[in-house]
């Protein structure tokens, strides 16, 4: 489809990308003194960026699981204050959450970090009349599994006990419980929560799409014992999980659906939050 634009805002961004370190006080989730003051100085300059990636870090002192999860508040904190500062941040923000998983220095001051990747954008541009081939904005699967990925530690520090957290991007074979490779990152942030989160209790809910008969409950019943069994095998205690599956008797949207759109709505999996 052709459109015609005739005063049309558009962005131009600089190639180069640069990266920002800011340092932290043993145990502690907020950037020190120094860093933040040496952040005012640097966000007078820098005003005008977008955020791209950020990685949270840790020194060797207590467990792993301790530092990751110190690590991921850390991030979060930064996040704050970015965002307090009007810095954009990109809608497919990569976050990694290190802890004590790197090449550490000698010294471990320097390993209490958090370290974040951004570009600079230059100020909106007015163009005049101009034609331009609309194309539409369709994401691949990867893009959509990313996405759904990073946003899911926010999903789970934000809920509260009842809450239902919805997982769209866990994929299977047709018709079976086998999860599609492309979906393991999915699992593998879902097992990240649970690690982090050790008070966490949850009930897997699966459903299923298209299927009349809402008595038919074996295949989401599978699907949901699929996620619960990965967990449990990965070192989750029992006592923290349970699994139902629904069938196609809580549908989003009425069976039959009208679209693909609502197919995939209904086929999901949900993750309600028993404990916390």
């Amino acid at each position: 489809m052709r459109i015609v634009l005739f005063f049309s805002l558009c962005f131009s961004f600089l190639q180069a990308q640069e990266s920002k370190t800011l340092y932290f006080d043993f145990a502690k989730e907020m950037p020190n003194s120094i860093s933040l003051k040496n952040f005012d100085e640097w966000i007078s300059s820098n005003n005008n960026i977008e955020i791209l990636q950020i990685a949270g870090y840790c020194d060797s002192v207590d467990t792993n699981l301790y530092n990751k999860k110190l690590a991921s508040k850390r991030i979060q904190s930064v996040l704050t204050l970015l965002k307090s500062n009007n810095c954009i941040i990109s809608n497919s923000l990569i976050q990694e959450v290190f802890g004590e998983d790197f090449n550490q220095s000698k010294i471990q001051a320097e390993n209490r970090k958090v370290t974040f990747l951004y570009r600079k954008v230059d100020e909106p541009i007015v163009k005049t009349e101009l034609e331009i081939e609309e194309k539409p904005n369709v994401e691949s699967l990867a893009e959509k599994i990313e996405k759904e990925r990073i946003s899911l530690l926010d999903k789970f520090e934000k809920a509260n006990v009842g809450d239902k957290i919805v997982i769209h991007n866990i994929h299977f074979q047709f018709n079976t419980e086998i999860i599609i490779p492309e979906s393991e990152p999915l699992l593998e942030q879902l097992l990240f929560a649970m690690e982090l989160n050790p008070d966490l209790e949850i009930k897997v809910l699966g459903h299923i799409c298209c299927n009349p008969d809402p008595k038919d409950t074996k295949l989401s019943y599978r699907r949901a014992l699929k996620i619960f069994n990965y967990l449990r095998d990965n070192g989750i205690q029992l006592r923290r999980l349970a699994y139902k599956g629904f069938g196609s008797n809580q549908p989003i949207y009425p069976i039959p659906e009208k679209n693909e759109e609502e197919k995939i709505a209904n086929r999901r999996v949900e993750i309600e939050i028993v404990k916390k």
